[in-house]
């Protein structure tokens, strides 16, 4: 078997850090920039079109939407809305795909305007950072409310989230606090303390509980402001109660909650040189918040961490470039890119699995995007795995029962 490599899709003009995809229209939108500071690098929001062409899967950029001076860290979809995670705001945006007469598809209502290509383009062609406007299909963005989400010393919001039904979004930050905002007025209707020091990651399951992990050693799981229990991996860990860890991101698959653990090597009394500490993944029942299955996935610093749709894969990233898929049920690796970006993957999503998901995925059994601070857009196909079907299964396991009576009576007569 040949080495794995991602395909580039697409490169931007500014570092990615966040990803989504939206299954009704096949976006694929990514963001980023270069923050506040005035070195040239630009902030925005591009929205690419997916498409197979030629058997393979291809990304145009449709539209780029201009932030100015704020990067986008962080993004959540519902809909046709964009929650983004800028500085201390979560601004959301509104995106309509408009379908034009005649030939007015060379207006994009964007500050980057580059010359229309054909439909079709080649690969090399895609990684310029012009648009593509397929012929009389024009997107449009509009900036709808934002509101502060954080206010620590030097605020910035981390993470945001929807509830499963749109219309609450959950958003935390550097100040270790939870904020639960209405959909799409932003009016707050809940606030509460979850931890001490910034909150790494959070997700809200479809029973309204919500999950948190902090820089505070700690995982827990909240109903609205109360808290319900605190996740106690080291009990059924596969080291010691005594090895300190760090929870690092979560995410709920069905009936399961898939976390993420980094060991903290414990240093007392200076410099000294040590194995890059293990991380591990551990799937957790839903409804106790009990440890079910625990894996090492290596010793390389996790940085994102995402499910599909059906919670059937798991998707990782790590500080390093690496992308692993992962069976969310079994935790076995499916998957493994060694250093396919380089340097530190900043956010990674799957193609949604309704929608126009299975029409762009082909033949593969799943497919997941990654972005990095390289500024590049990566996909990773997960081939089909071969698989016997039931009913020839049984129909071998019959096969199989009647020949071994037929030798058994050749060898004892009058057996049967």
């Amino acid at each position: 078997m040949g080495r794995r490599r991602g395909v580039e899709l697409y490169r931007a003009p500014f570092p990615l850090y966040a990803l989504r995809i939206d299954p009704k229209t096949g976006l694929l939108i990514a963001a980023g920039g270069g923050g506040a500071a005035k070195t040239g690098i630009k902030n925005g929001v591009h929205f690419l079109q997916l498409e197979q062409i030629s058997g393979c899967l291809s990304a145009s950029l449709l539209h780029s939407h201009d932030t100015e001076t704020r990067a986008t860290m962080n993004l959540a979809l519902a809909g046709d809305i964009l929650a983004a995670g800028q500085d201390a705001q979560c601004q959301l945006l509104r995106f309509q795909i408009h379908q034009q007469k005649g030939s007015k598809a060379e207006k994009s209502g964007s500050k980057e305007q580059g010359p229309r290509q054909r439909k079709g383009a080649a690969p090399a062609e895609k990684k310029s950072g012009a648009e593509v406007h397929p012929e009389g299909v024009e997107l449009k963005v509009k900036n709808l409310e934002a509101v502060q989400t954080d206010f620590s010393t030097e605020p910035l919001q981390k993470v945001v989230c929807f509830n499963h039904d749109n219309t609450l979004l959950a958003t935390g930050g550097t100040d270790g606090h939870v904020r639960v905002w209405k959909v799409p007025s932003l009016e707050k209707v809940l606030e509460f303390k979850a931890h001490e020091g910034e909150i790494g990651d959070l997700a809200l399951g479809p029973d309204g509980k919500l999950v948190t992990v902090g820089w505070d050693f700690k995982a827990s799981v909240w109903q609205k402001d109360q808290l319900v229990t605190q996740l106690q991996w080291q009990e059924n860990g596969p080291t010691s109660s005594n090895t300190p860890y760090r929870y690092q991101a979560c995410r709920c698959a069905g009936p399961r909650v898939a976390v993420l653990l980094e060991v903290v090597p414990d240093q007392p009394g200076g410099l000294r040189l040590f194995t890059p500490p293990p991380c591990y993944l551990t799937a957790w029942d839903s409804s106790t918040f009990l440890p079910l299955q625990t894996r090492s996935c290596g010793h390389e610093v996790i940085s994102c961490l995402t499910v599909s749709e059906s919670g059937t894969f798991l998707g990782l990233g790590t500080v390093t470039g690496s992308v692993a898929i992962y069976i969310a049920f079994s935790l076995q690796r499916l998957y493994y890119v060694k250093e396919a970006h380089g340097i530190v993957v900043t956010d990674v999503t799957f193609l949604p699995e309704k929608g126009c998901g299975p029409k762009l995925l082909g033949p593969h059994e799943t497919a997941l995007f990654s972005v990095a601070v390289d500024s590049r857009c990566q996909l990773h196909l997960l081939p089909s795995r071969r698989s016997v079907p039931v009913w020839l299964l049984l129909l071998l396991c019959v096969g199989l029962i009647i020949v071994t009576i037929l030798l058994l009576q050749s060898a004892f007569p009058g057996f049967l």
